[in-house]
């Protein structure tokens, strides 16, 4: 399969809420299955950590990149994963980097690490080029709703998605 490339981004500090944030590496696979376990806990067994590896081998169209989020003990608090695609709902340019995936770990809620995980969002989407930064939710989260609201998103629109098995 085709090699996709992943782009770098240092590790930085957020000293306001004492989170770093820094890019997925292969050392932090176990936690990045384990987050992602938490935030979609409905997959089959094992497909978390096959796309783990499929991502670290470089098979995986996206995310194209995967940051998290640790606290001041060092420990994985959340994530978010990154692409960037041709058309988002709402946005106005082409290549918009669109946020696959975010979940802060519950008892971290409220004290920034989202805000943190979208602000590192905001810089590499920046550095890819991207001038919008999408992201979704169901409809009838309205935590999630919230959270994006919190750190600057603007509800672009509602939609009802449908598919026919063929």
């Amino acid at each position: 399969m085709n090699e996709v490339p992943r782009r770098t981004l240092d590790s930085r500090r957020s000293e306001r809420q004492n989170v770093t944030c820094r890019p997925v590496d292969r050392g932090d696979a176990a936690a990045w299955v384990e987050l992602r376990l938490a935030f979609w806990s409905d997959a089959a067994p094992g497909e978390h950590a096959a796309v783990v590896e499929r991502y670290f081998a470089g098979t995986l169209p996206e995310p194209i990149m995967t940051l998290l989020a640790f606290d001041a003990r060092h420990q994985p608090v959340g994530f978010v994963e990154l692409s960037i695609r041709a058309y988002a709902e709402g946005c106005e340019s082409e290549n918009v980097a669109y946020v696959e995936g975010w979940f802060v770990v519950p008892e971290a809620r409220g004290g920034g690490v989202g805000r943190v995980l979208i602000e590192h969002a905001e810089a590499w989407a920046r550095r890819e080029g991207c001038t919008e930064l999408a992201s979704d939710a169901q409809l009838e989260d309205l935590s999630s709703a919230a959270a994006h609201e919190a750190v600057g998103f603007a509800e672009a629109g509602r939609i009802r998605c449908f598919r026919k098995v063929l």
